[in-house]
């Protein structure tokens, strides 16, 4: 049987050659600066593509040649041309759902500007709607280097309800929205946050995380959601936008309040309908405490890793057919109990984990390794992850992991010791951007030298350790991924703070590597993407800048002029309008994505 399946599979290639060879490719992108990213770091000029695949790159007169009667065109103009970014840590499934919903402050550069921008917001907001701003911003990039008042808030927002989040940290609630959510004197503080109060003992609106982010995800989920129609389009262009920003794939991390299966309604129905523009391996994360083990129990028993509605249950995807984008159950995590949870609030003390959290947490990881589900685990803190490997460590001498797929995210403060440990189970690292938005706090509670190495991410890849970058939208931090890229190449928070030690900086290609090869290598996909060479998947963005020669501070502006993903135009800006559908217009009409879109330029 096995020989049959081979001849059968070099069969279907050698058709797939020839066709191609009589056909010509489907596209040809030319007179580029294409930065390939393979060990040469090679330069080339021209690439060609035929069924989501890249089959040459070389000069424009090599590639020009292979022009067949319906092979589309696309001259580059000079511009630079990069693999597509992978981002291994983000909350796009969540966050398509809620995207029509937010005004973002993303980007903003002046606290004038953000509260002109939300009051204007409250004016065309809806009886019965909220005004809500959820992450991705903090005081620092701002101009006036400060936060909003209350006060301001209020004054901003009037009798619309509104909630502004700011990082993990806190939230506000001006007056219209504590009256809607019924929140006075008497409320209770829900487990690990605080309701602040005066001195009169009334709420005065603002949500603290203490010392977990739960008082502010329980608040958001009780908000009103969109229609169903108005969560496809509000997931279509949030992809969009991501694709707008060169985001070609994603690893979702799930979420608080992303429930399994109901919440993945939507995505799940994009992919059937192969409208998905982002390639989307997705992790299941528990919700529930008391309640982790029972769900991955469930999960376990009735899905398969890997399986999806991209993988047809024929087999096609192995014998060429073309599949629908990725979009399929990776593993467990980024929460495997809640007792685990060491979220990153740096303007309040570490957060000390139950002792009840070894025990478990190893009934979950028990379960997934003896199952060879591969996991993730959100860990902050040096000394949460200390406590981690502990239980890592017992398991693997009871069931080995052989090689299972699993790493942390985040590890901020991760030791060498624990490095060492991790490399010696073959765990990864996926690496966010969070330091740009909390450096300065950070530095304010735990010291500059401290900081100077937060993330250690030279000494992470000088022991070999397998690492990806992300960033943790949409609410910890931006989505936007340029912002990862600078911060990394400088050493600097979104500030302008320069608080990282010249021997952790990275060059940008490297840099770039982390987001295109290094996400791909964490769940072993880098055999066939983050390079553009011959037979890797034909996933690449064209830039509206050079990466590699743009000021520091340019490269906050980056964003993909053309985006390719599966040999198909997924995103086109208005120069290159001709190839690419006319965007939709946000529903409901409302919507601040219509005034304001989504990450804000300069």
């Amino acid at each position: 049987m096995k020989n049959f399946t081979l001849l059968l599979y070099t069969y279907f290639l050698l058709a797939t050659m020839q066709g191609i060879a009589q056909n010509g490719p489907t596209l040809i992108v030319h007179n580029a600066k294409i930065h390939t990213l393979d060990h040469n770091n090679s330069v080339k000029q021209a690439i060609a593509v035929a069924d989501g695949k890249i089959i040459k790159t070389g000069t424009n007169s090599e590639i020009l040649k292979l022009k067949a009667k319906n092979t589309t065109l696309i001259d580059a103009k000079g511009s630079t041309i990069i693999p597509g970014l992978f981002d291994s840590h983000m909350h796009i499934i969540r966050g398509g759902r809620f995207y029509n919903t937010e005004l973002r402050w993303d980007g903003v550069r002046s606290l004038k500007k953000a509260l002109s921008m939300l009051k204007e917001q409250a004016e065309r907001t809806p009886s019965g709607q909220w005004v809500r701003v959820v992450g991705g911003w903090n005081a620092y990039q701002f101009e006036e280097k400060r936060l909003p008042t209350l006060d301001e808030i209020n004054e901003a927002t009037g009798n619309v309800p509104a909630f502004i989040l700011h990082l993990y940290g806190h939230a506000y609630l001006n007056k219209a929205g504590i009256a809607a959510l019924k929140i006075d004197a008497d409320t209770p503080n829900p487990s690990g946050g605080l309701i602040e109060k005066d001195t009169n003992g009334n709420p005065t609106g603002m949500l603290i995380a203490e010392p977990n982010a739960y008082i502010l995800y329980a608040t958001l989920s009780k908000l009103p959601e969109l229609s169903n129609e108005e969560k496809v389009n509000s997931t279509k262009l949030f992809m969009s936008e991501m694709n707008r920003l060169g985001v070609t794939a994603i690893m979702d991390a799930g979420g608080g309040f992303q429930n399994y299966p109901d919440d993945y309604g939507i995505t799940t129905k994009l992919c059937e309908e192969n409208a998905l523009t982002v390639r989307m391996p997705y992790y299941l994360f528990a919700q529930k405490a008391g309640n982790e083990l029972a769900d991955y129990t469930k999960w376990i028993s009735s899905v398969e890793i890997g399986d999806g509605c991209d993988v047809p249950s024929d087999g096609a995807k192995r014998f060429g057919k073309m599949p629908k984008m990725e979009y399929h159950v990776q593993g467990g995590g980024e929460n495997l109990v809640m007792s685990a949870g060491d979220f990153e609030n740096f303007d309040k003390p570490r957060p000390e984990l139950s002792p009840a959290m070894e025990g478990q947490l190893k009934a979950v990881l028990s379960l997934l390794i003896k199952n060879r589900w591969p996991f993730r685990i959100h860990a902050t803190y040096n000394e949460s992850i200390t406590r981690f490997l502990n239980v890592i460590e017992e398991i693997n001498q009871e069931t080995p992991l052989d090689g299972l797929l699993w790493f942390f995210d985040h590890a901020e403060t991760v030791s060498t010791e624990n490095l060492q440990r991790i490399k010696t189970l073959q765990g990864g690292i996926a690496i966010q951007h969070r330091m740009a938005y909390q450096g300065e706090n950070f530095i304010k509670r735990y010291g500059k030298k401290a900081a100077a190495n937060t993330v250690p991410v030279k000494k992470m890849m000088e022991m070999g350790i397998k690492v990806g970058m992300g960033t943790d939208g949409t609410r910890v931090a931006s989505y936007n991924p340029w912002v990862g890229l600078y911060w990394l190449s400088t050493g600097k928070t979104l500030g302008g703070l320069k608080y990282m030690s010249e021997e952790n900086i990275l060059d940008r290609t490297t840099a770039l590597k982390l987001f295109t090869q290094g996400s791909a290598t964490l769940i072993n996909l880098d055999k066939d993407r983050g390079i553009l060479k011959e037979n890797y998947l034909a996933d690449f963005i064209l830039l509206s800048d050079d990466y590699f020669t743009t000021s520091e501070d340019k490269i906050l502006n980056i964003e993909s002029k053309l985006t390719i993903v599966n040999g198909k135009v997924v995103y086109a800006n208005e120069e290159y309008r001709n190839y690419a559908a006319p965007q939709p217009k946000a529903i409901p009409e409302w919507s601040p994505v219509n005034y304001y879109g989504g990450y804000q330029k300069n």
